[in-house]
């Protein structure tokens, strides 16, 4: 599995929220592509990058993440963040991202995901199913759709979508492990679905105990694991992260 530090753009700034909440907003850095470039050199095979002005209703903040993907190199970067429509998805990948991710868009409108995967392919588009109260997040978490999680995987993956980011809301800052249940939920579906389905769990990773048992509970499908608070604060390095999910 791999492992993906976190950077959350806000204002420029790398920071970190608890539950999605805003105005718990922590800066740990104030050059978002150097906190790139170190987790790279920390042994970072991937990069995980959420616009979150962006996700927000506000203005998109390409022109850093294009500085954040030159920074990575030769780690790839997914980018999330107010990602709705295939030109906006097109713009993110033409600035340097490796990957889309499509959010609300996608669960306010799932044929959108499957549109983005013809004209880009498979291997450049994700959708985060991010979950709060068994419902589907929308409008940076501050909505519920009326879609529960398996039910919008289910759809997607019809759609062509392979890989899918899994956040529980209520776990997401807190360090407190990750859901498993609502992973084993979404990969119960994933399991009787055509064609090879990538998780990225994502919302609770605080010490590595989480990463050791999010690897030994071995849910078909997961693939991977975003942490972010537990990095900055030093609770566990990137080279450290990626030995837990090898165990």
């Amino acid at each position: 599995m791999i492992l993906y530090p976190a950077i959350d753009l806000l204002e420029g700034r790398a920071v970190r929220l608890v539950r999605g909440d805003r105005k718990t907003a922590k800066v740990y850095s104030e050059d978002p592509p150097a906190q790139a470039r170190a987790w790279v050199a920390q042994g970072a095979r991937a990069v995980h990058v959420v616009d979150l002005d962006a996700a927000f209703g506000g203005p998109r903040q390409l022109e850093l993440v294009s500085r954040i993907a030159e920074a990575a190199r030769p780690a790839p970067v997914q980018v999330g963040g107010g990602v709705r429509d295939l030109e906006s998805a097109h713009a993110t990948l033409w600035a340097g991202a490796a990957r889309v991710i499509f959010g609300t868009a996608a669960a306010e409108r799932p044929s959108l995901a499957g549109e983005a995967v013809a004209r880009f392919g498979a291997s450049k588009v994700a959708v985060g199913l991010d979950v709060k109260e068994g419902l589907i997040a929308t409008r940076g978490w501050t909505e519920a759709s009326a879609h529960a999680a398996p039910d919008l995987f289910q759809i997607l993956v019809a759609l062509g979508v392979r890989t899918f980011i899994v956040t529980s809301v209520a776990q997401d800052g807190m360090m407190s492990g990750f859901d498993l249940a609502l992973l084993r939920s979404v990969s119960s579906v994933s399991s009787s679905s055509s064609g090879d389905v990538e998780l990225i769990a994502s919302g609770g990773a605080g010490d590595l105990s989480h990463l050791r048992a999010l690897a030994l509970a071995r849910i078909p499908g997961v693939a991977g694991a975003i942490a972010g608070t537990a990095l900055y604060e030093q609770r566990f390095t990137v080279r450290e992260g990626e030995e837990a999910l090898a165990c």
